[in-house]
């Protein structure tokens, strides 16, 4: 294998996360030795490493699609994973591929040009490909190191994340940015427990329509296992509603931290695709599919607008659409609809056979820097699940009938929205610009450097007067030369950086480095606080969740 790469150095070292049932230390020692000794007779370079290594270095991780994929064979015990129908079918199923255009037209992929939409081209070839497997690490997942937002957590099944301050603070105001945004569309916040019964019978049904692999859990000789989406919880409590015409459509909402999806270890990459992630659900229960489908381009509207606010814009996105060949000939206007609404030509998927329990689905793509798609705003028409968990309303003329349920995440997993930032971050790094998160999401907006210590009291009031108008701002009081401060200040992209001496002093007219066009701006307090309260106008506000002067902030490696 080595010879057909043409490289003749080997780095050796043990990896944990390929096997589910490792090895005792010694053992592992004495096999790492013959490895070794038998690279080095057959002429290899050999360099060893210890457990974790690379957990601290940023490197390039090449090899086969495969290289993490682990079947394990034994006399002893047969171990089977459950596999839900609805991946299996996934894998069987045939699709027919479409360019929709947002004047009416359907076009063959192979047919459709495209010039000057590389994102489309893009998403068509990696959905076509359906290969999902990770031959090097992203690049956001380095950003993230850097910016002391998140990491792996060695102690935890891979896929799950260490959160740390700044990253928990852009996640929370995420959160609460999309909770707000549902909320004034009608969404009704519930909470759900994050674990169900399998032989529930309607669980026991769903888990099969639902294309993911599961966390299953054994207790009281029971198996229960761990919610991938907030569906169950949320039809659990619509059965046990009375509902009536006059209530539809009915919104139910979760914000679940956190959802289970057991990926495969080879597809795991960064925030793009965890096991454990946080998921905006909110199901909408409507009277029949024209009242659906009404819903769902409002809905679109929604998570447009949710899209937009986190800093993605159209530009940014590309819509795939999924459906029977059946809905497609009785609702081509209403499809279409849709992608006028987005106002792209968008992928479409289409099916001969309804394989899921939804006959449509959407949804909005980001592109990142290694070509990859990864979905963010979803939709979905159910015409299933009333049925199986009972979900009834009543009707004007007083019978019981079941509602079509449509199943909406109007951002998508919130790590993923923070991937999507910092992939499109990393793009404008490779453009020759600077990188830079909203002002709302920047953990610090505005960071003061005082001259010399004797203006550091002068530093301190004004950061009190911005933390008064809601801006996060910290004093960088550390004795290290100012140009030394302003460099570590732009690695940390810091919206604004003021300097502050003699002239401040005397002026009262603040010298502001604004990183957004890269220019200095003379102007007031005033005048910075007006600037700042238009950029982050209508979003949510969390206080700096670290100590405001840098010589007390402890650092997290």
């Amino acid at each position: 294998f080595m010879k057909k790469l043409k490289i003749d150095r080997l780095v050796i070292y043990p990896y944990a996360h390929l096997s589910v049932k490792l090895a005792p230390p010694s053992k592992a020692i004495e096999i790492l030795k013959k490895i070794g000794e038998e690279a080095e007779r057959r002429g290899i370079e050999i360099h060893r490493a210890p457990f974790g290594w690379n957990k601290r270095l940023i490197i390039a991780v090449k090899g086969h699609p495969l290289a993490e994929q682990l079947r394990s064979y034994g006399a002893e015990v047969k171990v089977e994973e459950e596999v839900p129908r609805a991946l299996l079918a996934e894998e069987k199923i045939k699709s027919y591929w479409y360019i929709l255009t947002p004047e009416g037209k359907m076009i063959s992929v192979n047919e459709y040009d495209f010039r000057g939409r590389r994102g489309l081209e893009l998403l068509t070839r990696y959905e076509i490909a359906k290969s999902r497997a990770v031959l090097e690490q992203p690049p956001h997942v380095a950003l993230m190191k850097k910016l002391k937002i998140a990491d792996y957590e060695p102690a935890s099944d891979p896929g799950n994340m260490r959160w740390l301050a700044k990253g928990r603070l852009i996640k929370s105001l995420l959160e609460q940015f999309v909770t707000q945004k549902v909320v004034e569309y009608g969404g009704i916040e519930v909470e759900t427990p994050i674990m169900y019964d399998m032989s529930h019978p309607s669980l026991e049904k769903y888990l099969h329509r639902f294309p993911a692999r599961q966390y299953v859990i054994p207790s009281d000789r029971k198996k229960y296992f761990l919610r991938f989406a907030a569906c169950f919880g949320q039809f659990l409590i619509a059965k046990d509603m009375q509902l009536s015409y006059r209530h539809l459509p009915f919104w139910l909402y979760e914000l679940t931290r956190y959802s289970f999806r057991r990926e495969k270890s080879g597809e795991l990459a960064g925030l793009r695709r965890l096991r454990a992630f946080t998921m905006p659900d909110a199901h909408a229960f409507c009277k029949d599919l024209e009242q659906a489908k009404s819903e769902m381009k409002r809905r679109l509207k929604l998570c447009i607008e949710v899209m937009e606010g986190v800093g993605l814009t159209r530009d940014d996105l590309e819509m795939a659409i999924r459906f029977t060949r059946d809905f497609y000939e009785e609702n081509k206007d209403f499809i279409f609809e849709l992608v006028k609404e987005f106002g792209k030509p968008v992928l479409a998927e289409m099916w001969d056979e309804r394989f899921f329990y939804f006959v449509l689905k959407w949804e909005l793509n980001f592109i990142d820097a290694q070509e990859k798609a990864a979905a963010l705003s979803t939709d979905q028409i159910d015409v299933e699940n009333a049925k199986h968990y009972g979900i009834t309303y009543v009707d004007e003329d007083g019978s019981e009938k079941y509602p079509i349920i449509l199943h909406c995440s109007p951002s998508g997993a919130i790590e993923r929205v923070i991937y999507a930032l910092l992939e499109k971050a990393y793009m404008k790094i490779q453009r020759g610009e600077k990188p830079m998160l909203p002002t709302w999401l920047s953990p610090t907006q505005v960071r003061i450097i005082p001259v010399s210590g004797k203006y550091l009291s002068d530093c301190i009031e004004l950061m009190e007067y911005l933390e008064k108008n809601k801006i996060r701002v910290d004093v960088d009081d550390r004795e290290e030369s100012v140009e030394k401060r302003i460099m570590e200040a732009e690695t940390e992209w810091i919206p604004y950086i003021i300097v502050f001496g003699r002239k401040e002093k005397e002026s009262g007219s603040l010298s502001v480095r604004i990183r957004a066009d890269g220019k200095v701006i003379k102007m007031n307090i005033e005048e910075l606080v007006k600037r700042i309260g238009e950029e982050v106008r209508d979003k949510p506000f969390k206080p700096l969740p670290l100590p405001k002067l840098l010589s007390r902030r402890p650092i997290f490696s």
